[in-house]
Protein backbone atom coordinates (compact mmCIF):
# COMPACT_ATOMS: atom_id res chain seq x y z
CA UNK A 1 0.00 0.00 0.00
CA UNK A 2 1.30 3.63 -0.74
CA UNK A 3 1.82 6.46 1.51
CA UNK A 4 -1.29 8.11 -0.37
CA UNK A 5 -3.83 4.74 0.05
CA UNK A 6 -2.52 4.63 3.64
CA UNK A 7 -3.90 7.92 4.25
CA UNK A 8 -6.68 8.43 2.55
CA UNK A 9 -7.91 4.55 4.61
CA UNK A 10 -7.20 6.66 7.27
CA UNK A 11 -9.80 9.46 6.42
CA UNK A 12 -12.03 7.01 5.57
CA UNK A 13 -12.02 5.54 8.52
CA UNK A 14 -12.99 8.55 10.22
CA UNK A 15 -15.92 8.78 8.57
CA UNK A 16 -14.81 11.37 5.72
CA UNK A 17 -15.44 10.53 2.18
CA UNK A 18 -15.79 13.78 0.36
CA UNK A 19 -11.97 15.25 -0.12
CA UNK A 20 -9.80 15.84 -2.86
CA UNK A 21 -5.80 16.15 -2.60
CA UNK A 22 -4.21 19.59 -3.28
CA UNK A 23 -1.03 21.61 -3.87
CA UNK A 24 -0.71 23.92 -0.90
CA UNK A 25 1.68 26.12 -3.54
CA UNK A 26 -1.42 27.11 -5.01
CA UNK A 27 -3.74 28.35 -2.17
CA UNK A 28 -4.93 31.93 -2.80
CA UNK A 29 -3.83 34.21 0.38
CA UNK A 30 -5.09 37.65 0.25
CA UNK A 31 -4.96 40.81 1.93
CA UNK A 32 -8.50 41.40 1.40
CA UNK A 33 -9.59 37.84 3.08
CA UNK A 34 -7.90 39.36 6.54
CA UNK A 35 -9.83 42.99 6.20
CA UNK A 36 -12.79 40.96 5.90
CA UNK A 37 -11.86 39.16 9.05
CA UNK A 38 -11.29 42.80 10.23
CA UNK A 39 -13.61 44.53 9.54
CA UNK A 40 -16.90 42.33 9.63
CA UNK A 41 -16.54 39.23 11.71
CA UNK A 42 -17.17 38.74 15.41
CA UNK A 43 -14.64 36.97 16.23
CA UNK A 44 -11.76 39.13 15.13
CA UNK A 45 -10.26 39.92 18.49
CA UNK A 46 -12.53 37.77 20.47
CA UNK A 47 -11.25 34.19 19.44
CA UNK A 48 -7.98 32.93 20.13
CA UNK A 49 -7.45 31.31 17.10
CA UNK A 50 -8.33 33.95 14.85
CA UNK A 51 -7.41 37.21 13.96
CA UNK A 52 -5.27 39.38 15.15
CA UNK A 53 -3.58 36.24 17.14
CA UNK A 54 -3.00 34.68 13.66
CA UNK A 55 0.27 35.01 11.54
CA UNK A 56 0.39 38.35 8.90
CA UNK A 57 -0.62 37.69 5.48
CA UNK A 58 3.30 37.30 4.41
CA UNK A 59 3.93 34.96 7.39
CA UNK A 60 0.62 32.98 6.38
CA UNK A 61 1.97 32.85 1.83
CA UNK A 62 5.15 31.68 3.67
CA UNK A 63 3.59 28.62 5.62
CA UNK A 64 1.46 27.03 2.94
CA UNK A 65 4.82 27.07 1.01
CA UNK A 66 6.45 25.18 3.63
CA UNK A 67 4.06 22.18 2.24
CA UNK A 68 3.57 19.94 -0.86
CA UNK A 69 0.63 18.17 -0.42
CA UNK A 70 -2.52 18.50 1.49
CA UNK A 71 -5.97 17.86 1.71
CA UNK A 72 -9.23 19.52 1.51
CA UNK A 73 -12.53 18.07 3.38
CA UNK A 74 -15.74 19.48 1.83
CA UNK A 75 -18.67 19.62 4.67
CA UNK A 76 -22.69 19.94 3.59
CA UNK A 77 -25.30 21.65 5.81
CA UNK A 78 -28.43 22.59 6.58
CA UNK A 79 -28.80 24.80 9.72
CA UNK A 80 -30.67 27.56 9.54
CA UNK A 81 -30.26 28.33 13.86
CA UNK A 82 -26.95 29.61 14.83
CA UNK A 83 -26.73 27.60 17.91
CA UNK A 84 -27.28 24.56 15.72
CA UNK A 85 -24.20 25.93 13.21
CA UNK A 86 -22.42 26.77 16.13
CA UNK A 87 -22.92 23.03 17.66
CA UNK A 88 -22.18 21.49 14.18
CA UNK A 89 -19.00 23.21 13.73
CA UNK A 90 -17.64 22.27 17.44
CA UNK A 91 -18.49 18.56 16.76
CA UNK A 92 -17.08 18.74 13.11
CA UNK A 93 -13.79 20.27 13.98
CA UNK A 94 -13.11 18.05 17.40
CA UNK A 95 -13.36 15.19 14.89
CA UNK A 96 -11.20 17.15 12.13
CA UNK A 97 -8.34 17.39 15.07
CA UNK A 98 -8.31 13.76 16.07
CA UNK A 99 -7.63 13.29 12.22
CA UNK A 100 -4.68 15.56 12.56
CA UNK A 101 -3.14 13.70 15.14
CA UNK A 102 -3.79 10.20 13.83
CA UNK A 103 -2.15 11.38 10.56
CA UNK A 104 0.64 12.94 12.81
CA UNK A 105 1.36 9.49 14.31
CA UNK A 106 1.49 8.26 11.36
CA UNK A 107 4.64 9.65 10.60
CA UNK A 108 3.52 13.45 9.45
CA UNK A 109 4.99 15.51 11.74
CA UNK A 110 4.08 18.65 9.98
CA UNK A 111 0.10 17.91 9.91
CA UNK A 112 -1.48 20.55 10.37
CA UNK A 113 -5.37 21.21 10.22
CA UNK A 114 -7.57 24.47 9.15
CA UNK A 115 -10.79 23.98 10.91
CA UNK A 116 -13.72 24.49 8.27
CA UNK A 117 -15.07 27.29 10.55
CA UNK A 118 -14.02 29.63 13.79
CA UNK A 119 -12.83 27.08 16.21
CA UNK A 120 -15.92 27.29 18.55
CA UNK A 121 -14.77 24.12 20.90
CA UNK A 122 -15.43 26.05 23.66
CA UNK A 123 -18.49 27.68 24.82
CA UNK A 124 -16.42 30.82 25.28
CA UNK A 125 -13.34 31.61 23.79
CA UNK A 126 -10.24 33.06 24.92
CA UNK A 127 -9.59 36.55 23.47
CA UNK A 128 -5.90 35.75 23.52
CA UNK A 129 -3.86 33.04 22.44
CA UNK A 130 -2.28 32.65 25.62
CA UNK A 131 -5.32 32.44 27.40
CA UNK A 132 -6.55 29.28 24.98
CA UNK A 133 -8.25 26.94 27.14
CA UNK A 134 -7.79 24.32 24.47
CA UNK A 135 -4.10 25.23 23.18
CA UNK A 136 -3.83 21.76 22.15
CA UNK A 137 -6.89 21.12 20.27
CA UNK A 138 -7.49 24.57 18.80
CA UNK A 139 -6.90 26.01 14.98
CA UNK A 140 -7.41 28.40 12.98
CA UNK A 141 -9.74 28.88 10.33
CA UNK A 142 -8.55 28.90 6.64
CA UNK A 143 -9.79 32.39 6.56
CA UNK A 144 -7.88 33.22 9.77
CA UNK A 145 -4.83 32.22 8.02
CA UNK A 146 -5.80 34.72 4.79
CA UNK A 147 -6.59 31.78 2.17
CA UNK A 148 -9.40 33.10 -0.06
CA UNK A 149 -11.70 29.47 0.09
CA UNK A 150 -13.64 31.00 -2.31
CA UNK A 151 -11.38 30.53 -5.11
CA UNK A 152 -8.86 28.04 -3.47
CA UNK A 153 -12.36 25.83 -3.70
CA UNK A 154 -13.15 26.79 -6.96
CA UNK A 155 -10.17 25.53 -8.31
CA UNK A 156 -10.57 22.33 -7.44
CA UNK A 157 -13.95 21.78 -8.72
CA UNK A 158 -15.70 22.70 -5.48
CA UNK A 159 -19.23 23.99 -5.23
CA UNK A 160 -19.06 27.69 -3.12
CA UNK A 161 -21.46 30.46 -3.20
CA UNK A 162 -22.18 33.71 -0.35
CA UNK A 163 -25.18 32.59 1.01
CA UNK A 164 -28.23 34.88 1.51
CA UNK A 165 -30.37 32.82 3.79
CA UNK A 166 -29.77 30.47 6.54
CA UNK A 167 -31.96 27.62 4.93
CA UNK A 168 -29.63 27.25 2.18
CA UNK A 169 -27.01 24.41 2.19
CA UNK A 170 -23.58 25.72 3.29
CA UNK A 171 -20.41 24.06 1.87
CA UNK A 172 -17.57 24.51 4.51
CA UNK A 173 -14.16 23.09 3.90
CA UNK A 174 -11.65 22.04 6.25
CA UNK A 175 -7.77 21.69 4.79
CA UNK A 176 -5.44 19.50 5.94
CA UNK A 177 -1.74 20.11 5.73
CA UNK A 178 0.34 16.47 5.06
CA UNK A 179 4.07 16.54 4.66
Amino acid sequence: MTAIERLETMIHEHGYNDFKWFDPHKVVVAQWVRMKCEYGCPSYGHNASCPPNTPSVEACQRFFAEYSTGIVLHFQKVAPEKPDRRAWSARTNVKLAKLERDIFLAGYPKAFLLFMDSCEICSECAPERKACKEPKLSRPSPEGMAMDVFSTVRALGYPIEVLTDPVDTMNRYAFLLIE
